[in-house]
């Protein structure tokens, strides 16, 4: 079975293609060859942009695969263009879309693949709808072979899951903690979120590529572990032997202080994500989450830990977490 990854060295999609790789797949990945050392040694990289869609197509010409997985659309005009690309040239393609664009507020406490997609807060789960859309439509009209994915909350050993941070990453919050200084959580801390480890989210991708019964078909891919993001937190700071101080700040006022917060704050982690996952599982009886948060957070811990270059200190993200806390109590 051939496979095209396009992007490949992200959050989720490098554990894909080490998993594809382990199962004997031949595959080819495409992407800028920024991070070639997060790829198996087995896999072929093609380097290109997706946005010289000529190139592309010219790199491609004689290239015809089982699964395209497409990591790196966020517009309906990248869909437009994946369409003239793959169209009679896989037999699956499948997109990455996102479970931010179900209903927010949601009506009903469990989201399934049935739940309405409308997120009025982020553009980003906007766009990522309004790809779904057209996808969808080509499927109709012409049969062009989709698989819709929609993650939440993924992280990889290189890749911590916080509430919020700075453009730096998680390392500045990690500090803090260690340090034993104040820590903001939106809200009073008690909304119920979902984790998920990119190794058990390769499991349950993997087995949908090449799978003919996943086409024209969406899925969610998520751990059944809820988490309230005050135990998140309890759990980071165990990993790294401190306990942290919580200080609870409003949603709004947390949007008002920094409005780009708006989108990953109010239009997905103010409410509560919990999933139920039988459509997937009952088409990949593999699919399990093994790898519970208390365990995957130690296993990031090491990792940041162990490279310095993951330990990134942004001083900018830390004064403004300062004038937001100063005077507030601490949990």
């Amino acid at each position: 079975m051939k496979a095209l990854i396009i992007g490949g060295t992200g959050t989720i999609s490098t554990s894909i293609c080490h998993r594809l790789v382990e199962q004997g797949w031949d595959l080819t990945v495409l992407n800028r060859g920024r991070s070639r050392d997060r790829l198996p040694a087995e896999a072929r990289l093609i380097e290109a942009d997706m946005s010289d869609e000529k190139a592309v197509a010219a790199l491609l010409q004689n290239e015809t695969f089982d699964t395209v997985a497409e990591f790196i659309v966020y517009t309906p005009e990248q869909i437009e263009r994946d369409i003239r690309l793959f169209n009679g040239r896989c037999g699956q393609y499948i997109f990455i879309s996102t479970a931010s664009a179900y209903q927010k507020p949601p009506a009903s406490p469990l989201i399934r693949e049935s739940t309405p997609l409308y997120n009025p807060y982020w553009s980003y789960s906007q766009a990522k709808i309004a790809c779904e859309d057209r996808l969808v439509a080509a499927y109709r009209q012409t049969g062009f072979p989709i698989t819709i994915v929609r993650p939440s909350h993924t992280y990889s050993d290189w890749t911590l899951p916080l509430a919020i941070h700075g453009d730096n990453g998680p390392w500045q919050t990690l500090k803090r903690i260690m340090e034993g200084r104040p820590v903001v959580v939106h809200g009073d801390g008690h909304t119920l979120w979902t984790l998920t480890h990119s190794d058990d989210f390769a499991t349950a991708f993997t087995g949908l590529m090449g799978n003919s019964h996943a086409i024209g078909e969406s899925y969610h891919i998520t751990s059944d572990e809820a988490l309230t993001w005050n135990h998140i937190y309890r759990i980071i700071g165990s990993a790294l032997g401190a306990e942290p101080n919580i200080v609870h700040i409003s949603t709004d006022e947390l949007v008002a202080a920094k409005p780009d917060l708006l989108g990953p704050l109010q239009g997905d982690k103010a409410h509560c994500a919990l999933f139920d996952n039988s459509k997937i599982k009952a088409l990949v009886p593999d699919f399990r989450c093994s790898v519970r948060f208390d365990l995957g957070a130690r296993r990031v811990i090491e990792t940041f830990k162990a490279n310095p270059s993951l330990q990134r200190d942004d001083p900018e993200w830390d004064d403004f977490l300062d004038r937001l806390i100063a005077g507030r109590p601490v949990v």
